[in-house]
């Protein structure tokens, strides 16, 4: 039997009440699942409680689930949320670019604007933070790394990072209007 969770009571980080409670009920009315960092964005999500109980857990997409999140499941369980590390791809240069090189780019600028046309069009989702590139890895890292090294920059590096559910990035997906007329 599957455990469904659609009611959010909060979260423990920021409500004090809920933490206590959470600590008083006993392990087989609260179960643990520990969810992907992409994961955390859909709307319904099927993973599997540490005590082995599968569980679905229902709600809107315009909110991420975050670290320590409490939801209510219709037989009356709590379910803590604990999110993942997150390897990213990290996307810099060997040499700092700024506003003078930048004119000097020529080919190199065009192929950098190509590049994030490409990354949009896949709809990887990206973020820009202190001179690098951030990737969400939401398909294998091979096939972005392949299409990345495609555009052949000279001095652009790709690089690793884990991310702890404290660091979570707050990627931006590309998303555009398609008309069918």
């Amino acid at each position: 039997m599957i455990e469904l969770a659609k009611t959010y009571l909060g979260n423990i980080t920021e409500n004090a009440n809920l933490c206590e409670r959470i600590k008083k009920v006993s392990k087989q009315h609260c179960l643990e699942v520990y969810l992907s960092q992409v994961d955390s964005r859909k709307g319904r999500i099927h993973s599997c409680a540490t005590s082995g109980v599968d569980v679905g857990i229902v709600k809107n997409r315009d909110w991420f689930l975050r670290e320590g999140d409490i939801f209510e499941t219709q037989q009356g369980k709590l379910l803590l949320i604990h999110l993942q590390e997150q390897k990213v791809m990290v996307l810099s240069f060997a040499e700092l670019i700024n506003d003078s090189s930048l004119k000097t780019l020529g080919d190199r600028a065009i192929e950098l604007v190509h590049l994030g046309h490409v990354l949009g069009n896949h709809h990887w989702p990206i973020i820009v933070q202190n001179g690098k590139l951030y990737i969400e890895l939401v398909i294998d890292a091979e096939v972005i790394e392949a299409t990345i090294r495609n555009f052949s920059i000279p001095g652009l590096q790709i690089d690793y990072e884990w991310r702890s559910p404290k660091q979570h990035f707050t990627f931006s997906e590309h998303t555009h209007q398609h008309n069918n007329s």
